[in-house]
């Protein structure tokens, strides 16, 4: 069988599950062999004509490995496998660079900027962290563009959120303005003012017995904080509330 030694240039793995908790040297993630998995004589060497049976037909199946060491030596005895054995994350950065990636993104989407943040928390090195990610983006598992896109629809239809709140949520998790701009975009003024409306709507039955005043601060300070501008909020509001039948002419922006 030809051997396999070319897992420096082999592509990062598609799941959090390829990389192993076994390191490079052990793709499967089984660390070296267990207590009665094969003979053991103590010198870290694979026997030529010992024990017939399960333990030698095991080592004949992982001397193909992804960077197993040259001359047949058994996995117990690499510092991979040990570190393996021992819970502890695989020696090289890259590869730890790649595995704290993967593990984030099964959950959810995340932003360079989140990934980044991630990796240097875990004293992974700038320049490592750098190639990590920019072949992360080069193969679409990074991107703040679709990123961006997905918040605003998720979060203006969920949650009613506004152009601007969209906004400063998105700076927070590092998209970069122009991305935003971009993405916030997808929303006009009609857009915004229905769902100003429809959330007025939501929110008023619980204001009702309050006198005017209160309702206005109340439901006008409950569009604000979702970003919507004090105008909009203010007429959306009065609107609402000469519906019921409520005296609005004498308001202004200053009541607001």
């Amino acid at each position: 069988m030809t051997r396999r030694t070319d897992w420096a240039d082999h592509a990062y793995p598609a799941s959090p599950t390829d990389l192993g908790d076994g390191g490079p040297g052990d793709p499967d993630g089984h660390g070296a062999p267990r207590d009665g998995d094969g003979p053991s004589d103590g010198d870290g060497a694979r026997g030529g004509g010992g024990t017939r049976g399960g333990g030698r037909s095991r080592g004949r199946r992982r001397r193909g490995g992804f960077g197993e060491a040259a001359g047949g030596q058994q996995d117990s005895g690499s510092p991979s496998s040990s570190r393996a054995e021992k819970g502890e994350p695989p020696a090289d950065p890259a590869e730890r660079a790649r595995g704290i990636c993967l593990r984030l993104l099964t959950g959810q989407p995340r932003t360079r900027k989140q990934l980044a943040d991630a990796l240097a928390k875990r004293d992974i090195p700038d320049e490592v962290a750098e190639e990590v990610l920019s072949r992360f983006e080069e193969v679409g598992l990074i991107n703040d563009g679709a990123f961006a896109d997905a918040w605003v629809e998720s979060r203006h239809h969920g949650r009613g959120l506004a152009r601007r709140a969209l906004a400063r949520e998105l700076r927070t998790k590092g998209v970069d303005s122009a991305v935003i701009d971009e993405a916030v975009g997808q929303l006009d003024s009609e857009q915004e003012e229905e769902a100003a409306r429809e959330l007025v709507a939501r929110k008023l039955r619980s204001t009702r017995g309050l006198d005017r005043d209160k309702r206005l601060r109340r439901l006008a300070g409950m569009l604000a904080r979702k970003g919507y501008p004090e105008g909009m909020a203010l007429r959306v509001v009065r609107q609402a509330l000469e519906e019921e039948g409520e005296e609005t002419e004498d308001l202004g922006l200053g009541d607001f």
